[in-house]
């Protein structure tokens, strides 16, 4: 049933067909039918019927010259005193079409007006006998109704389907806007996480060439203390090749004139001075470390940092003014575990469902950026007893 119901929607000019062969069938058996208009048979019945079979067969495609069409037929019967017939109910679907249709305003006026006079103009060429002239007024109040209601109902379906179509491209619009921003805000994080990580890179290679300088100067009067500096270079060369690699493939725009300075970015030492900031503009976190601290690769570091920062910034945005939050950093073997949680009224859907930033172009895109650019996992979303959790995992190995 279903397949015949799409079938019928992709031929819908093969249906108007099928009924306008059904409507001249019976207009035939109406023409042919003994006593029919008024005891005689009409020459131009015929015609007529078929012009009339046509406006519904092509009431689609054609809707203003198929309007023209049976107005010009009704002129016609009514010259040639042919009554109207079965076939005249063409008259009220073309007039539905026109209404329904996003066709010219004077076809629409033009249907309104010829179906408003059609049944007045009928009873005055055909009056009913034995009828007084207050049956004729409300018997022409009936004819006329019909009409109205095809023009009504035609019109209120042209409108509704295009405060649909509006809908949908409103929709469409949106879609695309979001994803728009959405693109901008990943391109002005990784442009933003580039000039970090580029920072320390510059950072690791200042420090490699002061130890240079400095093995250099005591060569020969303390050759352990150059050892030790030669060392120092190579763990730093190393720790420095390797960010160097997670630059590969992020673009580098619209650098400040401030960028080239070397400068070295938080790293996870700093995260209990910014909880303790957090604390004091008003958020109660709680704050643990679990298994033994140590070095970590200056972009493990800086992204564990720079997530926490996200999530209690978030916190603040949308957690209300009586929520709390707690930090957990868990040394792993092979990694560094970061949770954050907050018993807030958690973040708006668009936050983590669809990958959505805040008014800066931040939040959780730019926490996703940072975690896959070290290889890490990052888990956010609402918590099952209220509030927001965030959980990342990021290797201590490059990936």
């Amino acid at each position: 049933m279903q397949r015949l119901y799409d079938f019928l929607r992709r031929h819908p000019t093969g249906v108007d067909c099928f009924w306008a062969v059904v409507l001249l069938g019976m207009s035939v058996v109406a023409w042919i039918e003994p006593g029919t208009v008024d005891g005689r048979q009409s020459w131009l019945a015929l015609p007529i019927a078929v012009g009339l079979s046509l406006v519904v067969a092509l009431r689609r495609k054609m809707p203003e010259k198929m309007l023209v069409l049976a107005a010009l037929l009704g002129v016609l019967q009514l010259i040639t005193d042919l009554q109207t017939g079965p076939g005249n109910f063409a008259m009220l679907v073309i007039i539905y079409t026109v209404a329904a249709q996003s066709v010219s305003r004077w076809a629409s006026r033009l249907a309104l007006i010829g179906g408003l006079s059609a049944a007045t103009l009928s009873m005055i060429r055909w009056p009913q006998p034995d009828t007084t002239a207050l049956g004729q007024i409300f018997l022409t109040i009936i004819l006329t109704v019909p009409f109205a209601l095809a023009w009504v109902l035609g019109d209120s379906v042209r409108t509704r389907r295009a405060y649909f179509a509006q809908l949908e491209e409103r929709a469409r619009r949106l879609e695309k806007e979001r994803e728009a921003q959405s693109k901008v805000a990943v391109a002005a994080e990784r442009a933003r996480i580039a000039r970090e990580l580029h920072d320390v890179v510059a950072h690791n290679v200042s420090v490699m060439v002061v130890q240079a300088d400095g093995a250099a100067y005591v060569l020969d009067a303390a050759p352990d203390q150059a050892k030790q500096a030669l060392e120092t270079i190579s763990t730093t060369g190393r720790q420095a090749l390797a960010e160097m690699r997670r630059l590969l493939g992020v673009l580098r725009t619209g650098d400040d004139p401030e960028s080239g300075e070397y400068v070295p970015q938080p790293d996870v030492q700093q995260i209990e001075d910014l909880v303790e900031q957090v604390r004091g503009s008003g958020l109660t976190v709680d704050f643990r470390i679990e298994g033994t601290p140590r070095p970590l690769p200056s972009g493990v570091e800086l992204t564990a940092y720079r997530i926490v920062q996200e999530a209690l910034t978030n916190t603040r945005k949308h957690g209300g003014p009586e929520a709390g939050a707690s930090v957990r950093l868990v040394y792993f073997d092979d990694g560094l575990g970061l949770l954050v949680e907050d018993d807030g009224r958690g973040a708006a859907h668009e936050l983590y469902e669809d990958g959505g930033a805040d008014g800066q172009g931040h939040g959780l895109i730019g926490m996703r950026e940072r975690v896959g650019m070290v290889g890490g996992t990052l888990d956010a979303g609402p918590r099952p007893g209220g509030g927001f959790r965030i959980s990342a995992l990021l290797p201590l190995k490059t990936a």
